[in-house]
């Protein structure tokens, strides 16, 4: 049973959804506000997280970031009222699977929770059987999802490591955006086209210590992920 950690603190909400969870086969524990909710991810392991973006305390994009720097392969999906693109702008920058607009169907989201989940278990079945890829001058720790090169060290996501080995199997070629899209998030719609835009500009920061290393954009076509 996969287990969710939930922040809400609407309770009505929070009520109807955390049994409607549990009716689809999940295992949820329910935070009410944000400091509840990392002291419950501090002493817990979850599969994924459902964190409310408005909540006392501590709200939930603080929430996700502090949850990042515990486990940075955990994925999460935000939920708001707001409809604000700054929102779900933010949110993808800090690295959401998923950005849901209040009010929604509760299957709905659970369609998107069992999507994200598969992806996030075929993922983990598709790194390499090596861990060590050397790219230019970085090594990536394909084990511990770590990139590094000499003093510079990057503790990745799952997701991150995932586009950089997609990218790297496919160095030196121009690639369609609805191919890197569905090779790594299983979908071409546009929340995750801007997903891979934030993730890409993610990609070019750690690896601007290389100078021979380099991706490209052309417009309305794709990337090239350059090793010179």
């Amino acid at each position: 049973m996969k287990h969710i950690l939930l922040a809400e603190d609407d309770v009505d909400f929070g009520h109807i959804l955390k049994q409607y969870l549990e009716i689809s086969g999940y295992q949820i524990t329910w935070a009410k506000d944000g400091k509840e909710a990392l002291e419950q991810f501090k002493n817990g392991h979850y599969n994924i997280c459902v964190f409310d973006v408005m909540m006392p305390k501590m709200d939930g994009f603080t929430l996700a970031e502090k949850v990042i720097d515990i486990n940075p392969e955990t994925p999460f999906i935000f939920l708001t009222a707001r409809k604000l693109k700054e929102d779900k702008i933010k949110g993808l920058k800090l690295g959401a699977d998923d950005y849901i607009v209040k009010p929604f169907e509760a299957d709905e989201l659970v369609l998107r929770l069992n999507n994200i989940l598969k992806r996030t278990e075929k993922a983990a079945l598709q790194l390499p059987q090596k861990d060590i890829v050397i790219i230019g001058t970085y090594t990536f720790d394909t084990h511990r999802l770590e990139l590094s090169s000499g003093d510079y060290k990057k503790q990745l996501t799952q997701k991150e490591a995932e586009l950089i080995l997609f990218l790297f199997n496919h160095k030196n070629q121009l690639l369609k955006r609805e191919d890197i899209l569905k090779a790594v998030w299983e979908n071409d719609d546009f929340f995750s086209g801007r997903s891979m835009d934030v993730f890409i500009s993610r990609l070019r920061k750690y690896f601007k210590q290389d100078p021979s290393i380099s991706i490209e954009s052309i417009r309305n076509v794709g990337l090239e992920f350059k090793i010179s």
